[in-house]
């Protein structure tokens, strides 16, 4: 006679053995895949614990689990993820938002005059000039990526969030920007040692584009190429915000000072990291 599987009980298996591979929140990422697989949500999950998978459901669960085992990013197996309170699509083009980055949304918004100009350098999944977009309906935004498949899932991001009237996104390169004058510049450009890469968690390492993580052996090279070429594509009075890594923020704000940039500040996460350093073209 075959096992009976239940809601329940794979739960509590799969928790286990995501434990046993080192996986942090093995219970959540059950539930989540477990919800995923059954067109649920967790409430769900709760309200059918006694409920036996089919034979189909066990072997795509199964399939789920395997790839989270190998430690394959949880966003990147169901395909989604949210940023801003707003669903996103993601794809391993591009890295997983993290809320780490809604400080950097924060602080834009708070800069960003009526009817002002943005651009989003290094666009990603579109996440940071989607969410502009969505909170302020007056304003036009710009993106850039170098990966072409990157836009396509910007592009997907900004049709699925209602704002694809309000944003352009097009092939670019943080060297050589165009399109301006800008009110405001915004990015979270690669900032990762190449040297740190290996003690980065497998997740990060194996999965997300190396692309858009390294910036040279100190990590600092996207800032030496950005910080002078927004210069040139910004308004008298505008500003350029940027996400940096735990400990670059002092580094950072000196060459936003040596290159002329004015009232510069810098923003910690709700962890208290140093996370966001902005200046303003006087």
């Amino acid at each position: 006679m075959a096992e009976t599987w239940t809601v329940l009980r794979l739960l509590k298996w799969t928790a286990e053995y995501f434990a046993g591979k080192g996986i942090e929140h093995g219970r959540l990422d059950a539930e989540l895949l477990l919800a995923a697989t059954l067109g649920l949500n967790r409430v769900g999950l709760y309200l059918n614990y006694d409920r036996p998978l089919s034979a189909d459901e066990l072997t795509l669960f199964r399939k789920q689990v395997e790839r989270r085992a190998r430690r394959e990013p949880l966003a990147y197996i169901l395909g989604r993820c949210e940023f801003w309170s707003l669903p996103f699509v993601v794809t391993p083009a591009v890295l997983i938002p993290r809320p780490d980055t809604e400080v950097l949304v924060e602080a834009a918004l708070k800069r960003l005059p009526p009817q002002g100009r943005v651009l989003d350098v290094g666009l990603g999944s579109g996440a940071i000039a989607v969410a502009i977009a969505h909170e302020r309906g007056d304003v036009r935004v710009a993106g850039i990526d170098v990966s072409p498949a990157a836009l396509a899932v910007a592009q997907q991001n900004a049709a699925a969030n209602g704002v694809t009237e309000r944003v352009v996104f097009r092939r670019g390169d943080l060297c050589a920007l165009d399109g301006g004058p800008y009110d405001l510049i915004v990015s979270n450009p690669p900032y990762i040692e190449a040297g740190e890469m290996p003690t980065l968690m497998p997740e990060v390492r194996d999965f997300e584009p190396s692309l858009a993580l390294v910036a040279g052996a100190d990590g600092l090279d996207s800032y030496r190429a950005l910080v002078p070429a927004a210069w040139s594509q910004l308004n008298s009075g505008g500003w350029l915000l940027v996400e940096v890594g735990a400990g670059q923020a002092m580094v950072v704000s000196e060459l936003f000072a040596t290159t002329g940039y004015s009232e510069c500040f810098i923003a910690r996460d709700l962890a208290g990291i140093e996370r966001v350093v902005g200046g303003r073209k006087p």
